[in-house]
């Protein structure tokens, strides 16, 4: 943050609106077209969230790279609200071709940038299986192709750290001048292959990332039903948070939420019970050192 000191009692909510992975025939709210998103936008903008993450999908809710896509997801959403818009970049594949094109041609605010190659897997105890079993490759070539396209641009990267060697890996593209302090950390926990849900990873996380690039932000993003304990961890350790249904379809209750606007209903309350207060749009700007308009 630039200008006038930090207010630590400001926090900047995220909703992460669709993901790739989930379906509707786990949750029948899942966002898929362009319209669809630009509701729930709104829906989490009204209920007090600054930032949307996107990731983009075709309308039978597959996964697509698609820049016109990206592009009519903006309209959709500009047409309803100011909510800054996070697009994200990451993909198994190297050719990360179409998403330099969507970060030239949509210039979001913020886009998301992988820091590591991890596995990345989701083990049913029930079952006994694997529901998936993957590598995700994110090398230092290819993040600094994103990085590139991110910094001619003029949007922000949100570095997603899925364990300590991502955040601690990110040291050399500083060094490099690829990534301009300070920096936007996201801490995400609960994906197999990556760090437990536990306050004592978030201890280490925002350690590591604030010696490493001081004045730095971080938020704290918890994957699954854990969610809600791990926003509690950064409320009080005075991190940021997200929610949404990328993350997380049940309510503190077990109840299945019904829009990405109930998810951060929980959590813009659960923000002020702890006496802090969820950043406007303006403060988000300045918080994360987002210029202008787009």
């Amino acid at each position: 943050m630039t200008g006038a000191p930090r207010d630590p009692d400001v926090c900047v909510v995220t909703c992460a609106l669709t993901g790739v992975l989930a379906n509707r025939a786990q949750c029948p709210f899942l966002p898929y077209t362009p319209a669809e998103i630009g509701e729930e936008a709104k829906r989490a903008y009204d209920a007090g969230a600054a930032v949307v993450h996107i990731h983009a999908r075709n309308d039978v809710g597959s996964s697509t790279f698609s820049p016109a896509t990206f592009a009519a997801i903006k309209r959709e959403v500009r047409a309803r609200c100011p909510v800054l818009l996070n697009f994200s970049t990451g993909t198994i594949a190297d050719d990360v071709g179409e998403q330099c094109t969507t970060i030239r041609e949509s210039r979001p605010e913020i886009a998301a940038l992988n820091m590591g190659t991890m596995n990345y897997s989701k083990y049913s105890e029930k079952k006994k299986a694997f529901a998936f079993d993957m590598v995700f490759p994110n090398t230092y070539g290819k993040i600094g192709k994103l990085a590139e396209a991110m910094n001619g641009a003029g949007v922000k990267p949100e570095l997603e750290c899925f364990d300590v060697g991502h955040t601690h890996g990110v040291w050399p593209l500083v060094d490099m001048g690829v990534l301009r302090p300070p920096l936007q950390f996201s801490f995400i926990v609960n994906v197999l292959g990556g760090l437990p849900p536990t306050v004592e990873s978030v201890q280490l996380q925002k350690r590591v990332a604030l010696d490493l690039a001081p004045g730095s932000e971080w938020e704290v993003i918890g994957i699954s039903r854990c969610q809600w304990r791990m926003l509690a961890t950064a409320l009080v350790l005075g991190g940021n948070v997200r929610v949404g249904l990328e993350d997380n379809l049940y309510l503190p209750s077990g109840a299945a939420a019904r829009s990405n606007g109930d998810l951060v209903d929980v959590a813009t309350r659960m923000v002020r019970d702890v006496g802090r207060r969820p950043a406007t749009i303006d403060e988000t700007r300045a918080i994360l050192g987002i210029a202008g308009t787009s």
